[in-house]
């Protein structure tokens, strides 16, 4: 799901078939382990406006996956159908357990094996979340949904990155704050990083461009995390206030709280 919808049975990976039967899969993948209905099913499917003839659309789609990955796989339970694989059988399973020892290790001080865990959760992702699935209603928000938690890793794994005294992080970080303006981690993480890499100015820059973001963009004034990273750079850091040891010490603490996840408040206040 990390990227087109692949099935791999034996080693080998198998043809999936028309849309709507790979939606299926994705749909029943998203859930593994749990029932689906077949009433959900027709919903998450085709949304408002079902066929007349839905039902038997996907009892076929059913039949055709159970004969690619097998019935024990794909199993039919009332009062719908449930995915049973192997824990780590997913790449989502895989990329939720790396990227959570990745967090545990940022939170227990230890920003080398975090770095590792992370990338090692990155690397499993083969280009956008579910691409080659675009007709069911599902798809666009549960795509979304896992592109947030690869932006959210990322952040963590630049987090280990500037813990560990890399600071060629910063045209990665350009790229980032281009596509997610409203993003205020990565604009945290990008000021820390221009100063890091001896350019006070620029990161000074940078917070007065990410001020202007977020005051135009939705009327508010950034977090206290990164108008205290501004006044710190502001002073040059060193002693109680230095932008390096502060930014560190908040990056433990929010993993400690389990609370890594993307801080962009356009998301957040529409949860």
């Amino acid at each position: 799901m990390l990227g087109p919808l692949v099935a791999v049975v034996d080693g080998v990976p198998v043809p999936l078939g028309p849309p709507q039967q790979r939606a299926l899969l994705a749909l029943l993948a998203l859930h593994a382990g749990e029932v689906v209905s077949r009433d959900r099913i027709v919903d998450e499917l085709w949304g408002e406006r079902p066929p007349a003839t839905s039902a038997k659309l996907v009892q076929g789609y059913v039949s055709g996956l159970q004969k690619l990955v097998g019935a024990d796989v794909l199993v039919t339970r009332a009062p719908g159908y449930l995915l049973a694989v192997e824990a780590g059988a997913l790449d989502l399973a895989q990329f939720e357990r790396l990227v959570g020892e990745g967090r545990a290790a940022l939170g227990e001080g230890d920003p080398g094996r975090a770095a590792v865990r992370l990338r090692e959760a990155l690397a499993l992702w083969r280009g956008p979340a579910l691409a080659n699935l675009v007709s069911a209603p599902f798809v666009p928000g549960e795509a979304s949904r896992l592109e947030e938690l690869r932006l959210s890793a990322v952040c963590d794994r630049i987090e280990a990155d500037l813990a560990l005294g890399q600071d060629d992080v910063v045209p990665e970080l350009e790229a980032l704050v281009a596509e997610h303006p409203l993003h205020e981690r990565l604009r945290r993480q990008h000021m820390l990083a221009l100063y890091r890499a001896g350019r006070q100015a620029e990161a000074l820059a940078a917070y007065q461009a990410a001020r202007r973001a977020l005051v135009d963009e939705l009327g508010i004034e950034p977090r206290r995390e990164v108008r205290a990273l501004e006044q710190a750079i502001l002073h040059g850091g060193g002693g109680p206030g230095d932008p390096v040891r502060g930014a560190w010490r908040w990056a433990r603490s929010a993993a400690r709280q389990g609370s890594m996840a993307c801080c962009c408040r356009s998301f957040s206040r529409t949860l």
